[in-house]
């Protein structure tokens, strides 16, 4: 009672529409009633076991399983083609896989005689050169089912390839699989519920071909007659059988359906929604013999040689990047800087920015992304759904040809270092996010490559987790002997990881040293609030610093009139007051506090002013409570002229 009550709160359909809906349906019911009220139960099992129709069905379910494995071989890759690569002509190439299903039957049988027929374009040639003659033939009655039917396969398989994010296939690309690899082993099997659906139209349609197959192929019993060939005959001279037989058509093509349900388009099957936070699980092995003792190939030992980098991008990124072997260099920057560009840019999978790029003393700059030697982890991991994590971890190996035993071994050593050994057998969608993001470095660890991208590769882990990955990748990192990109948005990471920094923005180098250096003297207002300071840009004038913003600040140490700088003041240097201060401070401005937040054992106040901009100020929780501040409260801020660092943008 209660789900019908559910249902009746419903919205309901207007009468306008519902009545024209209604006759839609029973004008598309009535016609199967027929053939169902109408069949001759008594006689169903004589019709459809007499040797006629028993010679056509077998004859249909020939044609019917050419034409499906004609649509494959040749749909497949149009399919392909069509989803992901642009060409010219493209628009009328659809239109020409369209044309069969919109295209009278009869029309397509006299189109197939023109062209496959004995004085056709091509039949002609197939019957002087192979002795193959099409029409009035099995072949023939193959053929037309396969033009009649292959659209749907086409179609289907597009929609699904569409669906399919090529972050997928381009991760399998930069772990060294080919492109063929890459469609056999990543491209099908995650799109296999469109293939089967397609598969499955295709063979239903194939199977019930009449129009095409009787005006080139002819109705020639136990040559070409198919089971819809048999019931026209039938309805001549038997319309019970004839009834019968449709019968045994509907029943097929409704089975079809309904084993479909509705999913004719269908689109690859995503993981399923994940929590960021890790799920339970032993923390990260660090210092166990089977992390330590991994195995070399050549590829380590090419490595061990070292991979110095040397870059330079041109387009949307215009910069030139060099680096020692064994460097890790933080990219960061606001959204929109370019951080993702230049990855993958460096992968050779953009065409908004193109790099000029060697690894050590090979220039792999008109290699394919399979063959440079540069392994990506992208912010959500991409781990292919349709793999466990130990096939996942392997596949970099299995592409570049190493044993399966081997690989296996491999990726159990990387997936134990980082944690997430207990999960070998499981799939992505039985992880959580966090585990899923270790899975995938240890993926693109374990492919022991000659340049790293790291895309925020630990987002998704929490903080205790963190800390551990953290210091593994670090250890890796040190024994790495070519250079790692990482970008992140986390100050701890770049800190803690990485040799230099180098800060993006609008495709452009803003800074490009030490972290240290950075974090002292940042040049970017995001890179200062990043590290948690008040970043105010501005242009130095006689009296101070006059904000883009508005307000005036006084600095120490000045810059010359006219330079472009950046004010930067930390949030501990920022002085609050319910009434206005009096004494040294140069800088004193009124305003409202509009919010508090909590950051470790300190509090940090937002405060809204009307003479600067917004100002971040960090107090002890027993200086909040002795000057009584909430939300709205008004007061006083002061900053020393010595506590604002100036730099030249």
């Amino acid at each position: 009672m209660r789900r019908l009550r559910r249902r009746a709160t419903g919205p309901r359909a207007p009468i306008a529409l519902a009545i024209p809906a209604l006759l839609a349906i029973a004008f598309l019911l009535l016609p199967l009633l027929g053939i169902i009220t109408r069949t001759s139960w008594s006689d169903l099992g004589a019709h459809l076991t007499s040797p006629e129709t028993t010679q056509a069905l077998k004859l249909s379910l020939v044609v019917s399983a050419w034409a499906l494995g004609l649509s494959l071989v040749l749909g497949v890759p149009l399919a392909w083609l069509l989803a992901r690569v642009d060409f010219p002509g493209k628009a009328f190439v659809r239109s020409l896989v369209l044309l069969p299903m919109v295209l009278p039957p009869t029309v397509g049988g006299v189109a197939l005689l023109l062209a496959f027929g004995r004085r056709g374009l091509l039949g002609s040639w197939l019957e002087d050169t192979f002795g193959l003659t099409l029409p009035f033939h099995t072949s023939g009655a193959v053929l037309a089912a396969t033009f009649v039917a292959m659209p749907f396969l086409i179609i289907s398989l597009e929609g699904a390839l569409g669906g399919l994010r090529p972050r997928y296939e381009e991760t399998a690309a930069s772990l060294g699989a080919s492109p063929v690899r890459v469609f056999f082993t990543v491209t099908l099997p995650m799109v296999a519920p469109g293939l089967a659906a397609g598969a499955a139209l295709t063979w239903a349609r194939a199977l019930g071909e009449f129009g095409a197959t009787i005006t080139f192929a002819g109705n020639l019993p136990g040559t070409t007659q198919t089971l819809p060939l048999q019931v026209y005959l039938l309805l001549q001279d038997s319309p019970e059988a004839a009834t019968s037989v449709s019968l045994l058509l509907l029943v097929i093509a409704m089975a079809v359906l309904i084993a479909l349900r509705g999913r004719w388009t269908g689109t690859p099957n995503s993981p399923r929604p994940r929590a960021l936070a890790d799920g339970p699980g032993p923390a990260p092995q660090l210092d166990t013999p089977a992390a330590s003792d991994v195995t070399p190939d050549a590829g380590d030992s090419e490595a061990g040689a070292g991979w110095p980098l040397h870059a330079t991008v041109t387009g949307f990124n215009d910069l030139t990047l060099d680096a020692d072997a064994g460097t890790t260099i933080a990219v960061v920057g606001p959204n929109g800087a370019g951080k993702t560009t230049l990855l993958r840019a460096l992968l050779g999978l953009t065409p908004r920015a193109h790099a000029e790029l060697r690894l050590g003393d090979t220039d792999v700059t008109t290699l394919p992304p399979h063959r440079r030697g540069v392994a990506w982890v992208p912010q959500d991991g991409a781990l292919f759904p349709h793999m466990n994590a130990s096939a996942n971890t392997a596949y970099g190996l299995r592409a570049r040809g190493v044993p399966r035993a081997e690989a296996r071994r491999s990726a159990q050593m990387w997936l134990d270092r980082l944690g997430v050994g207990h999960l070998a057998h499981r799939r992505p969608g039985q992880i959580s996010g966090g585990q899923a993001q270790r899975v995938a470095l240890a993926r693109a660890l374990a492919a022991r490559p000659r340049l790293l991208l790291l895309d925020e590769p630990l987002a998704a882990l929490d903080q205790t987790t963190r800390a551990h990955v953290r210091h593994t990748l670090r250890r890796h990192l040190d024994g790495f002997g070519g250079v790692c990109l990482m970008v992140t948005h986390d100050p701890v990471e770049a800190v803690a990881l990485a040799d230099r920094v180098l800060v993006l923005d609008e495709g452009r180098t803003l800074q490009d040293a030490p972290p240290a250096e950075v974090t002292r003297n940042p040049r970017s207002p995001w890179v200062a609030r990043m590290l948690g300071r008040n970043a105010w840009p501005g242009t130095a004038t006689d009296a101070g610093i006059r904000l883009t913003d508005g307000g005036l600040l006084v600095a120490a140490d000045p810059l010359p009139p006219g330079t472009d700088s950046l004010a930067i003041i930390a949030p501990e240097a920022v002085s609050v007051h319910r009434d206005k201060p009096t004494g040294s401070p140069r800088n004193v401005w009124p305003g409202t506090v509009r919010e508090i937040t909590t950051s470790g054992s300190r509090l940090r106040v937002l405060v809204t002013s009307g003479q600067v901009p917004d100002l971040v100020a960090e107090i002890t929780p027993q200086a909040l409570a002795e000057l009584g501040l909430a939300e709205g409260s008004s007061v006083w801020t002061s900053v020393k002229a010595t506590e604002a660092t100036v730099v030249a943008l």
